[in-house]
């Protein structure tokens, strides 16, 4: 254990990358998945096999902006390092292919499978335009297979496989998982701007019943459009004898951060409906609600299939719909969340859905060079920098404070700190914010929000924060992940400092733990 003393000074090269003709090498994210080229939107149907991660994703091959809506594939063997693959389901004339998800069926309970082979299972959604069977724009939902580890797919000759009626323009995101008790798949869509979720079964994957609505009363608003619902079994408490069920459910716009955000429901799903826990009140604040994250860029959060260790895992897009298609990279535009395992813990007497980085990120961190340094006292008014300079990194810290001020760390901080993003507790008014409105380049869009603000109760007097910084990005995740703020950053090259501060009361720093992970 030591203690930090100050950083050595660095000069602090800027320039202008809000270009997006520029290439910006230096936001290429190393922890996060970003395509090589164009533009990327929700991750599809992630899942394992044999070793093998794999990411699909909304990918146009053709350019940085919205459009030829194919699948795009990925490959990982740790969730952190990926391998670009060929595209997957490309877009054709008159089809586009939206989002879903992929099932890996073991068992050849489709019967697509051949020579002992299980298929890969692809349900997505088709957007149909020029056809004379389909008015332009029908949504509804399709089949494709794959029988070689998903290289290659064949489109099911009977598709769509599920309409909900001849001309449906908001039918999509099909997302399926296994109801061991009555050993059939179900699969949640959407009807994305009545905000409703439907919900149907099938034992093969290719024939789908009805069996209810989940619309529920709460948090809606005109305009407001409810995409990628995954539904989730968690064991409260670790419990196995008590699995409720969460639904998760992309809203764009109106978000607790502005834009496009994740709210989630816990409940009870009985294998033909979803029964939600009480909700706030009609009207209530939109803090009251729950939220996979407070800040403002995680969106089309999608659940993870067939993990090895069975462990609910899910991941997102980093990105939001109020500026997606002006973000300052190039020559991709787009890039994932860290994975995250998921727990569903009793919190102030009502279940909560916890979030941390996966096994595969913690060892990664174990493996890494890294500092510990003593306990500091901050005093009021003094900024204390670090003596470490990363691009990427894991940051632990622990503050406490019985005064009535704010500490933080800011970091991807330039060298006379006019530049950085700021982090930081109100020990009076227990209030965890993240600013980034002096991270870098931000005037790309008047919609990049520049502070995210969410309520966090102290424990004793105390918080724990822990900090994943990327090239592009800083996601917090606080008090063993019972909040998270995931954020987009664009530092200019040179801020790389970190540095703690406390305002109006002292501080102290309990425990702080920096990691290197710029290798």
């Amino acid at each position: 254990m030591t203690a930090c003393p100050a950083a050595a000074q660095e000069s602090n090269p800027t320039g202008n990358y809000s270009n997006t003709k520029i290439e910006t090498p230096q936001w290429r994210p190393a922890l996060h998945f970003s395509p090589r080229a164009h533009w990327m939107n929700d991750p599809n149907g992630p899942f394992w096999l044999d070793g093998t991660w794999h990411l699909f994703y909304q990918y146009n091959p053709d350019g940085m902006v919205w459009g030829h809506t194919s699948w795009g594939h990925a490959t990982s063997h740790d969730l952190l390092h990926w391998h670009e693959e060929p595209v997957a389901l490309a877009a054709s004339p008159g089809r586009d292919m939206f989002s879903g998800s992929v099932v890996v069926d073991r068992d050849n309970r489709s019967g697509l499978g051949k020579n002992h082979i299980p298929p890969l299972i692809a349900l997505y959604t088709t957007v149909f335009s020029q056809d004379p069977a389909h008015p332009d724009g029908t949504q509804a939902q399709s089949l494709a297979y794959s029988l070689d580890r998903g290289a290659t797919w064949e489109h099911h000759e009977r598709n769509p496989i599920l309409t909900l009626s001849p001309d449906s323009r908001q039918f999509r995101d099909p997302s399926v998982v296994w109801y061991a008790p009555g050993q059939y798949w179900v699969m949640t869509t959407v009807v994305a701007d009545a905000q409703l979720v439907k919900l149907y079964r099938s034992r093969d994957l290719k024939h789908w019943d009805f069996l209810s609505d989940f619309q529920p009363n709460g948090y809606r608003k005109p305009g407001m459009l409810w995409e990628m619902p995954t539904l989730v079994a968690l064991d409260l408490d670790g419990n196995r004898k008590d699995t409720r069920w969460v639904m998760i459910v992309s809203v764009n716009p109106w978000s607790i951060a502005g834009g496009s955000g994740v709210e989630y429901f816990t409940g009870r799903f009985d294998g033909t409906k979803f029964i939600a826990d009480p909700l706030p009140p009609e009207g209530a604040d939109p803090s009251a609600y729950h939220w996979l994250d407070h800040g403002a860029d995680n969106y089309a959060a999608i659940r993870i299939a067939n993990t090895p260790d069975l462990s609910p895992r899910l991941i997102s897009w980093m990105s939001n719909w109020d500026y997606a298609d002006k973000l300052p990279t190039a020559p991709w535009r787009g890039q994932m969340t860290l994975p995250v395992a998921l727990s569903l813990r009793t919190l102030r007497g009502k279940p909560h859905l916890y979030q941390a980085p996966t096994p595969e990120y913690d060892a990664l961190v174990a493996r890494s060079p890294s500092r510990r340094c003593a306990s500091h006292v901050l005093s009021a008014g003094v900024v204390w920098p670090l003596p470490v300079q990363h691009e990427v990194e894991d940051i632990s810290l622990t503050l406490h404070s019985d005064g009535k001020g704010q500490a933080g760390i800011t970091v991807r901080q330039s060298q006379d700190a006019q530049e950085g993003t700021r982090i930081s507790y109100d020990f009076a008014r227990h209030l965890l914010s993240l600013d980034r409105s002096h991270s870098g380049v931000t005037d790309f869009s008047g919609k990049f929000s520049p502070i995210h603000i969410a309520s966090l109760l102290p424990h004793n007097n105390t918080i724990t924060l822990h900090l994943v910084v990327d090239h592009s990005s800083v996601e917090i995740f606080a008090n063993d992940g019972e909040l998270r703020i995931t954020d987009l950053i664009f530092p200019h090259e040179g801020s790389t400092h970190i540095s703690l501060f406390a305002q109006d009361a002292p501080a102290l720093v309990k425990t702080l733990h920096v990691t290197g992970l710029d290798h």
